[in-house]
């Protein structure tokens, strides 16, 4: 299984320091692989059909490993750096809940779909790190953008309908937004 790469200086030191932290990380492509072709195929059964995107779109944090999708090959350094960001929070809580333990949270946490308070937990803080870093590196436009998008991910297939209350997402991603910006460092230029 071909192992990936960085796409530049930030993303590669932040990577490296990751791999430096957690002993078994590394980074791999989706493509080919049949534990994630089956995931894959399980995510688009139990979601009816929408969850699609799995092996195309979206980018995992499995058995210790980055799984990573085309996109990644795309990325521009810093888009891949906000990314690792994410990861890392995940890498986080396995080391913190073990792997059956974040596999159970995010499993089966409250319902495999709709209401999943264990896997809406897990992403909220992960999402949480997005902002902090999209706001760092992109700027507080691009952080604010994310709120809809974000909106869609909890409230939608893609994790399986994982909190369905968009008004609590809104009111969620609006106190995280606060939050960073009140936190950001005096000396950001963006």
């Amino acid at each position: 299984m071909k192992r990936a790469s960085a796409r530049g200086p930030t993303s590669a030191a932040f990577l490296a320091r990751m791999e430096s932290d957690f002993e078994r990380f590394h980074v791999r492509y989706k493509a080919g692989d049949p534990i994630q072709r089956a995931v894959g195929m399980f995510l688009r059964v139990v979601t009816l059909g929408g969850m699609r995107t799995y092996l195309s779109r979206y980018h995992t944090v499995m058995f210790g490993a980055l799984w990573v999708c085309p996109a990644w090959d795309q990325m521009s350094d810093e888009a891949c750096y906000v990314l690792l960001r994410h990861e890392r929070v995940h890498l986080q809580q396995r080391a913190r809940y073990g792997e059956i333990g974040m596999a159970l949270r995010y499993l089966v946490g409250g319902l495999p779909l709709g209401a999943c308070w264990g896997r809406a937990r897990i992403e909220w803080e992960a999402y949480e790190e997005t902002l902090r870093a999209t706001l760092e590196v992109f700027g507080e436009r691009e952080m604010m953008a994310l709120k809809p998008w974000l909106i869609e991910r909890f409230c939608g297939p893609d994790y399986g309908w994982m909190w369905p209350f968009p008004g609590q997402i809104a009111a969620w991603f609006d106190a995280c937004a606060a939050d960073a910006l009140r936190s950001r460092s005096p000396n950001a230029t963006r």
